[in-house]
């Protein structure tokens, strides 16, 4: 993931409802949501809703797709995974980690 990508996908999860909708994608896991459903949990107006997953699906961190009459909406973990890796690089690089900090430490 390159720079512009992170940007664009921390700006979408930038908002309130977009984080709650993500992080309830994120516990639905692979098979996701119906839209309907996101709309129940989170109470949600639809347009609303719609709204949002449109943000977070041109941010490439949710996927929609259409079974028969309904919309399933998933996090696409493959680019959230990208996008913690980038976050691990670009902000950690250098940095000693929790675990090698502990190590030594214990010492």
């Amino acid at each position: 993931m390159d720079e512009h990508e992170a940007v664009a996908a921390l700006a979408a999860l930038g908002h309130e409802h977009r984080l709650r909708i993500f992080r309830l994608l994120v516990r639905a896991g692979e098979s996701g949501l119906r839209v309907g459903d996101i709309q129940r949990h989170l109470g949600l107006p639809p347009s609303t809703l719609a709204h949002h997953l449109d943000t977070l699906a041109r941010a490439g961190l949710v996927r929609q797709h259409r079974c028969g009459r309904e919309v399933r909406s998933r996090v696409d973990f493959t680019r959230m995974n990208a996008l913690l890796d980038h976050l691990r690089e670009a902000c950690c690089a250098g940095v000693p980690s929790v675990a090698e900090k502990e190590e030594v430490t214990a010492r």
